[in-house]
């Protein structure tokens, strides 16, 4: 275990109930040892990329207070996707839940299976505007930017609509 740092995770779905995956994700991730949700985003609905042809998804951004180290954070993650059914046999095909940890404070990782900042983060407009809606004077570690700054210049066309208020954020924070 680690101090206590900031860290945002970002979600996804697109197959079965989107909404109830995401939630569920999000419970799981409050169970987490030394691990407290701070902020919960909208929950947005979005647009396939790379492969266009599936379902459209559901996605959030959790920020989180945890102790846990990287490597403990995303081993619980991974822990989450297989028991919510995640099958991982099509790269970037549908999931019933994906999470990637998106930022942990400003470190910079990169390890066999880990990299963190998210080495797409600032491509995917799926995840900055979610990241933009609860931390945007966030400031991304390698570029130096905030995210805020990031989504302006972005010129990915992804459609990304905010759909609804995450559902349990009055529980969450």
């Amino acid at each position: 275990m680690t101090e206590p740092i900031t860290v945002y995770i970002g979600l996804g779905s697109n197959m079965g109930d989107r909404q109830a995956y995401c939630e569920e994700a999000v419970r799981l991730v409050s169970r987490f040892p030394a691990t407290s949700i701070i902020r919960v985003s909208s929950l947005y609905e979005t647009a396939p990329i790379e492969r266009t042809d599936q379902d459209w998804f559901i996605n959030c951004v959790v920020a989180v207070r945890t102790s846990l180290s990287p490597q403990e954070l995303l081993r619980a993650c991974q822990e989450v996707e297989q028991f919510l059914g995640r099958k991982r046999t099509v790269r970037f095909g549908p999931r019933t839940i994906d999470m990637d940890i998106l930022f942990y404070g400003d470190r910079i990782i990169q390890e066999p299976g880990l990299t963190i900042p998210h080495p797409r983060a600032h491509e995917r407009r799926f995840v900055l505007e979610p990241l933009a809606e609860i931390a945007p004077e966030t400031e991304h570690p390698v570029f130096r930017k905030t995210v805020v700054q990031i989504l302006k210049e972005l010129q990915n066309p992804q459609e990304v609509r905010r759909s609804m208020p995450f559902p349990l954020n009055q529980k969450t924070g």
